[in-house]
């Protein structure tokens, strides 16, 4: 049995900084690429970041790019979201999620397994 559980999250004001990570069991954790996406109130299911199986490739999506960091330690099985200088645009809850492919993707359809989210709220 698969499962993603995600920490890490919480209230901060704007400004403040956050480490999020989700640890992985049931699976070959470095055979996925690993992504976070977020979801805030009443708004689709968005990309975040991903990062590739082994070599660290990793992507990001243009409104948390500079400020959002990416990184895994597949001994470890987990993989975390850095995220600097948070903004209230930042509230959502945010999901890691595993896709069995060599590529970086930023579509939700290609991620087959999911964690159940932590909650990230940035105050003004």
């Amino acid at each position: 049995q698969v499962q993603l559980v995600e920490s890490g999250g919480g209230l901060v004001q704007a400004g403040d900084s956050l480490r999020l990570s989700c640890a992985a069991s049931g699976l070959t954790f470095s055979n996925y690429a690993m992504g976070w996406f977020r979801q805030a109130p009443g708004k689709e299911r968005e990309f975040v970041a991903a990062i590739s199986r082994s070599d660290g490739a990793a992507r990001y999506s243009d409104s948390v790019r500079g400020r959002f960091t990416i990184s895994r330690e597949n001994a470890k099985s987990t993989v975390y979201l850095q995220m600097n200088s948070l903004n209230p645009e930042d509230t959502a809850v945010y999901y890691c999620a595993a896709d069995r492919s060599s590529y970086v993707r930023s579509t939700v359809y290609y991620y087959e397994y999911w964690g159940q989210g932590t909650q990230v709220t940035v105050s003004s």
